[in-house]
């Protein structure tokens, strides 16, 4: 990464009718407004702070790793205090959960030093206690990553816009490799994990992961890991992980991220 992003400055995510704002985004405030992005919802980390996640499946929401660790003690949070907070908005969720297992991409390095090596595999899955299953909460499609040039659009929550998701659908494909995506994407604390979602025919796909903020020849940018071969890695260690409970076996699962107490940004 750090070849084909020469001059990137990075700080790694983690914690923390409608109104358009300057930068493109639009609040979800009511049901009308989020009628189709309810299956995007809040993380809620004990009390650690959040994150973004979204259904994927009706027992499964994908996140960002990084988001899973705690980073003043390095440790890992128990699935049990992590609760997914379906469609959330103004004190109020569609659905909630809380998280029976979590995986992250056996490639993720949490303590990897350089921060781009950070968002590398930077994804995790999370199995909910108990599928969501309602009409409005149907799971999102996954799709191939985007290229360079293509048009993307982000639902996230982040700090002072907590109460209710916003979505920014024009955001673009600045840069792209393998493991990562530069987008012109507004990103801030509470972002990670968040969908980067294409729209085709009116079907959102999710192709990618919020990780990171950035900047390159200032201007804010964010970064972004790509789903196409490392969701099949990840379903993978999620079968794996039941197995290994299911034959008695302690499951030891590697829950690694960025460096905020699972949701906070960190300065370069």
């Amino acid at each position: 990464m750090r070849r084909l992003f020469p001059g990137l400055l990075v700080a790694v995510l983690a914690l923390a009718g409608p109104v358009r704002a300057q930068d493109g985004m639009v609040k979800l405030e009511t049901a009308d407004d989020s009628r189709g992005w309810d299956a995007v919802g809040k993380l809620v980390l004990g009390k650690k702070g959040f994150c973004t996640g979204a259904l994927i499946g009706p027992q499964l929401v994908l996140t960002a790793a990084h988001c899973l660790y705690d980073k003043t003690t390095g440790v890992q949070l128990r699935p049990e205090d992590i609760e997914f907070q379906a469609g959330f908005r103004n004190g109020r969720a569609v659905a909630y959960r809380r998280v029976s297992r979590a995986v992250a991409h056996p490639n993720y390095h949490f303590t990897a030093e350089d921060k781009l090596d950070r968002v590398t595999d930077d994804l995790a899955l999370l199995e909910l206690s108990q599928p969501i299953r309602l009409p409005s909460l149907a799971p999102f499609e996954t799709g191939a990553a985007p290229v360079e040039g293509d048009a993307v659009g982000v639902v996230s929550y982040a700090q002072y816009r907590e109460e209710a998701p916003s979505i920014q659908e024009g955001c673009e494909v600045l840069a792209g490799q393998r493991d990562a995506l530069i987008l012109t994407c507004n990103v801030d604390f509470g972002s990670s994990g968040a969908p980067v979602f294409t729209i085709r025919d009116g079907v959102a796909k999710v192709v990618s992961v919020i990780s990171a903020k950035a900047e390159v020849d200032g201007r804010k940018v964010a970064l972004a890991v790509p789903l196409a071969e490392p969701l099949a890695a990840l379903r993978t260690a999620l079968e794996d992980s039941k197995a290994g409970s299911a034959a008695g076996v302690k499951s030891v699962n590697v829950l690694s991220g960025g460096t905020g107490a699972g949701a906070k940004f960190v300065k370069p």
